[in-house]
């Protein structure tokens, strides 16, 4: 019986001993992982790295030296990935997913984006970079001290990218050919549309001062498509479209009734936009 407990015993002791070898302490990592995201228009672009900290020490020039290149960040590569085709610092660059490295200098810094998303300064290779491009440094006016990406000035068809450390900011440019995608996405949805899809595409126009006259032909249908049910705002963007196409008798007669639907929605911003319109169109009367 002792000879059974002692062999037991030691079974259980092994597999206590073999749990506590094999399980891992987690601790926080010194160079903590980060995404960031963004929307471009109707592209996506997003930026995965490490982010090292100051910790006292001196950083370009020192822990990241000049003129030697760098992973961008820490630990694995750091990646960035576009949805759709973009012009990098006005430089054509495929949709896909790249590996950012740089070198930095005193007064310019290169940055590379690979075809290996995987790559890194040890193993990298010049036959796989996908763009080069070059950009200036400028000072920052406060300290930052664990190594940032932000996205700046967004706009509809542009962004820049920016790298902040220390007293460094590194930025570059990132545009997309919004008009080309709405066009074609408006060329393909043309076949079977609603008249939302009417509406959208002729506030494109209207707005990008396209062919007008196919702006009225889309919102008239749009309206006409929704004749038991008008929505008010649909049919006041009729009547801006009308005014632009110099059709002002018509604008008017939109404006007014686009005026009556907003009273009876109790929407007195619309009122209030027909009410601008109307006056405009009479002349100021």
């Amino acid at each position: 019986m002792k000879s059974i407990l002692s062999v037991s015993t030691t079974i259980l002791l092994s597999m206590l001993f073999s749990t506590a070898v094999f399980a891992q302490i987690k601790t926080p990592a010194p160079s903590p992982g980060a995404t960031v995201r963004q929307d471009l228009g109707l592209s996506k672009v997003s930026i995965k790295y490490s982010r090292p900290g100051i910790k006292g020490r001196t950083i370009y020039g020192g822990l990241v030296p000049f003129d030697k290149m760098w992973r961008t960040g820490a630990n694995a590569a750091t990646t960035i990935k576009f949805s759709s085709d973009v012009k990098v610092e006005g430089q054509d660059l495929k949709a896909g997913k790249y590996a950012i490295l740089t070198i930095p200098g005193k007064d310019e810094w290169t940055i590379i984006f690979s075809n290996n998303s995987a790559t890194r300064p040890p193993n990298y290779k010049q036959e796989e970079d996908a763009l080069r491009i070059t950009v200036k440094p400028t000072s920052y006016s406060e300290k930052v001290e664990t190594f940032t990406f932000n996205f700046t000035d967004v706009k509809d068809n542009s962004l820049n990218v920016q790298m902040l450390w220390e007293n460094t900011s590194v930025s570059f440019s990132v545009t997309v050919d919004v008009d080309s995608e709405v066009m074609n996405m408006i060329d393909k949805t043309m076949a079977g549309v609603s008249s939302r899809d009417y509406y959208a595409a002729a506030k494109y126009y209207y707005n990008n001062d396209k062919d007008i006259k196919q702006a009225v032909t889309w919102i008239t249908k749009s309206v006409e498509m929704d004749q038991e049910k008008p929505k008010f705002w649909v049919v006041h963007w009729q009547a801006l479209i009308y005014a632009k196409a110099g059709k002002k008798a018509e604008a008017i007669k939109a404006a007014e009734r686009s005026k009556e639907l907003s009273i009876k929605a109790e929407y007195d911003e619309y009122v209030k936009k027909n009410e601008a319109l109307l006056k405009e169109l009479k002349g100021g009367k």
